[in-house]
C-alpha cells in the first residue's frame, strides 16, 4: 500500500462514519474507529459524524489527532428519550444544526460522499439500510458504502439468501477490516472516477432529489 503522504485526494472529500453511540473509550470498536479516523485525516479527507458520543466522538478524537476536520450534524432533542443527542466532549469543527432525526440522517448522507458503517446498533442499522436504498436508486452515480468488519459478510449473505435484492445492489459496498483497508477502498473508488467508471456527485454540497 501506498504511503499517506503519497495519498492525493481527487473527488472524494467528505467520509461519513457511522456506528455504535454507547461504545465507550476502551471498548475495541472506538480504537478501530479512532484510528481509522486519524488515518483518513492524515491522508486529507474531512470526517462526518453525528456530533455525538461513542463511535461519533471517536471518529472525532481520531480525526483530530491526524491533524484534520470534523463535521458534526447534531441534532437537540428534548422529545426523544433514546437518542444520544449531542455529545460536548465531541469537539468538532464545524457544525450542521437539523430539527428532527429523519432530516439528521439525510443530512448526514448529504454531507458525506463515502459512507464508512461500523458496529452499531438499530440507529446504525437504519443509517445503513438508507445509504444502501439510496446507493440502489442513484446506481452509476451513488455514494458508496464501506463496511467495516468481516461481521457484515454475514449480515450480507443473510440479505443475498433471504430478501429479493437486484444485482446492482450488491455492487455499491466493500468490506473491509482496518483503517489501511478504509484507504484501499476509497482509493479503489477514486480510480473508477478517474476512468470515468462512476458519475460520483462532484462536490458535498450536492444532494439527492428527495
Amino acid at each position: 500500500m501506498n504511503n499517506l503522504k503519497s495519498r492525493k485526494v481527487l473527488t472524494v472529500q467528505n467520509v461519513a462514519i457511522f456506528g455504535y453511540a454507547d461504545a465507550s473509550e476502551n471498548d475495541k470498536l472506538f480504537q478501530e474507529v479512532r484510528a481509522a479516523s486519524r488515518i483518513l485525516a492524515e491522508a486529507g479527507y474531512v470526517v462526518v459524524d453525528g456530533g455525538g458520543p461513542g463511535v461519533m466522538r471517536a471518529a472525532t478524537i481520531g480525526a483530530k489527532e491526524g491533524g484534520g476536520k470534523v463535521i458534526g450534524v447534531t441534532l437537540y432533542s428534548e422529545d426523544i428519550p433514546n437518542f444520544e443527542g449531542r455529545d460536548p466532549k465531541n469537539l468538532f469543527d464545524e457544525e450542521i444544526k437539523t430539527t428532527n432525526y429523519v432530516e439528521r440522517t439525510l443530512a448526514l448522507m448529504k454531507t458525506g460522499q463515502i459512507y464508512v458503517v461500523f458496529n452499531g446498533g438499530s440507529g446504525t442499522i437504519s443509517e445503513f439500510g438508507m445509504a444502501w436504498g439510496l446507493a440502489k436508486l442513484y446506481f452509476g452515480h451513488h455514494k458508496p458504502l464501506i463496511l467495516y468488519g468481516k461481521f457484515w459478510e454475514n449480515i450480507i449473505q443473510a440479505f443475498r439468501d433471504n430478501m429479493l435484492l437486484r444485482p446492482q445492489e450488491l455492487k455499491v459496498y466493500k468490506i473491509v477490516d482496518s483503517p489501511e483497508g478504509i484507504l484501499d477502498a476509497i482509493e479503489d473508488f477514486e480510480a473508477e472516477l478517474k476512468r470515468g467508471e462512476h458519475n460520483h456527485m462532484l462536490s458535498a454540497d450536492d444532494s439527492f432529489n428527495i
